[in-house]
């Protein structure tokens, strides 16, 4: 069953701030919106990392996508968004029973973190994530 489900945006730029303070900003590279689903385990969230560390999005001299951001030098910001896992089917407000409990869902954010060297936003706080989308290139992934 899926897991650990990514929005990945290639970015120019891209910050986030918490009650109006930035607390982590990158220059050109992905910003990694990560969402967590119940019963998802450490080693999904360890192929995701590998996976987005090794996703060519980022053009080579031909303008072909064929680098990654490693292969750029680019940088990652990671946020931690739980409503990826919302579910809009029925009715008009969605439901979140699909997405991990902070317990669960904390300590995998920290391990994605870590993996792809990125800084990261306030896991649990109210965000403003700020971007500017390159191309644009944005997928969702999701392992």
């Amino acid at each position: 069953m899926p897991g650990v489900r990514a929005v990945i945006q290639r970015v120019g730029s891209a910050a986030v701030s918490v009650e109006g303070e930035r607390v982590a900003e990158i220059g050109p590279g992905l910003l990694v919106l990560l969402g967590v689903r119940r019963g998802d385990t450490k080693e999904q969230a360890d192929r995701l990392a590998r996976k987005l560390l090794a996703l060519r999005v980022f053009e080579d001299d031909e303008g072909k996508l064929n680098r990654s951001v490693e292969d750029v030098g680019g940088e990652l910001l990671c946020v931690s968004q739980f409503t990826l896992y919302g579910d809009a089917r029925k009715g008009n407000r969605p439901s979140f029973v699909e997405a991990a409990p902070p317990e669960e869902a904390e300590p995998l954010y920290a391990r994605v973190l870590e993996a792809l060297g990125a800084k990261g936003g306030r896991f649990g706080a109210r965000m403003s994530v700020e971007l500017v989308n390159e191309g644009p290139v944005t997928l969702v992934v999701e392992l």
